[in-house]
């Protein structure tokens, strides 16, 4: 198996990367609606389920994933924080609409990405799109944002509004997104600016912690990619590898080759790429490796718990602690 190492962890951190996005950038999304056509975003049917409810991963759940967190949770904090931004900007006679939490769901709950962390799994999914997400997963709303003024940004963030990146001289290094920026001014309106801007003190507000955000994703990455390399697992893909042969698939040695085969350039599913992605889930059916690699990598992670549990503990329970004040903090304030 090729790669190993670089498609496992890909895998892993997958879901990851898209949970956190939406805050990554430090301006977290709130309350609004598509500027385009008047509706409401973060329509929660389009949210991924806790536990997938149809495929070959139906109802399976990895040891791990009791320390992720889920996608809810993490839409609740982004909303909680989002109320205490904008609360915080009034107060200094700011009114600021931020993007809305949840309005762009990841295809997954969490960073297991269990749905497709063997492969594709949902054979319903697979005879409509192939390899590709649900037209529902592909959409993006497009919430916009007005642009701040530069001490709107301090006040914000604390810091001063990045300048825009300048064209570098030869054999100079490319300007940064956050070029030439530097601590905000004291005040603003007669009231002194919080630390670390709005941004940071609803960080406070919140217990909000600035930890390792992939430290269980990373785990997560290593159990997989120490699966593949079980005797059990290779075997069962090596069958998995025949049947797609026998299908007229030959020359592919796991289902990430599949997936990278099947894929589109366009992201519209072919006639191809429909019968490769049925005969990739029938032949996984056949084999039980979807089976057979989660019970080797549910091993491989209760051992990993238990090298870790004072740390994984620590993770959960800083977790919890933030939620729970997300979730008090959106009792407490009107909507």
């Amino acid at each position: 198996m090729k790669n190993v190492k670089r498609t496992a962890t890909a895998v892993a951190l997958t879901a990851s990367a898209l949970l956190v996005s939406a805050c990554s950038s430090g301006v977290t999304p709130a309350t609004t609606q598509n500027a385009a056509d008047g509706k409401p975003t973060g329509n929660k049917e389009n949210w991924p389920k806790k536990t997938p409810t149809t495929g070959l991963t139906k109802n399976l759940t990895l040891p791990l994933e009791a320390y992720m967190a889920s996608y809810e949770d993490q839409v609740i904090i982004e909303e909680a924080a989002d109320d205490l931004q904008q609360s915080c900007m009034k107060d200094y006679g700011i009114d600021l609409t931020l993007p809305q939490a949840g309005a762009n769901p990841p295809p997954s709950d969490n960073d297991a990405n269990i749905e497709r962390r063997y492969g594709i799994s949902d054979r319903a999914e697979a005879e409509k799109y192939g390899y590709e997400l649900p037209p529902a997963l592909r959409e993006h709303t497009e919430q916009t944002m007005r642009d701040l003024s530069g001490v709107e940004v301090e006040v914000l963030t604390g810091h001063t509004k990045p300048e825009a990146p300048t064209a570098a001289e030869a054999g100079q290094p490319i300007a940064g997104p956050a070029q030439g920026v530097k601590p905000a001014r004291a005040e603003y309106n007669g009231k002194a600016l919080k630390h670390g801007g709005c941004i940071g003190w609803s960080k406070d507000r919140l217990g909000v912690k600035e930890a390792d955000p992939v430290v269980v994703a990373q785990l997560a990455g290593d159990s997989l990619t120490e699966s593949m390399k079980d005797d059990k697992v290779i075997k069962a893909t090596a069958a998995w590898s025949s049947c797609m042969a026998g299908k007229g698939h030959a020359g592919l040695a796991d289902p990430y080759n599949a997936m990278d085969q099947g894929v589109t350039a366009d992201g519209e599913p072919t006639k191809e790429s429909i019968a490769l992605a049925v005969d990739d889930i029938d032949c996984k059916e056949q084999t039980d490796l979807v089976k057979t690699w989660f019970g080797v990598e549910s091993a491989i992670q209760n051992r990993q718990i238990a090298d870790h549990q004072s740390q994984l503990t620590a993770v959960k329970e800083q977790h919890g602690t933030e939620v729970a004040a997300a979730r008090k903090q959106m009792t407490a304030s009107p909507r």
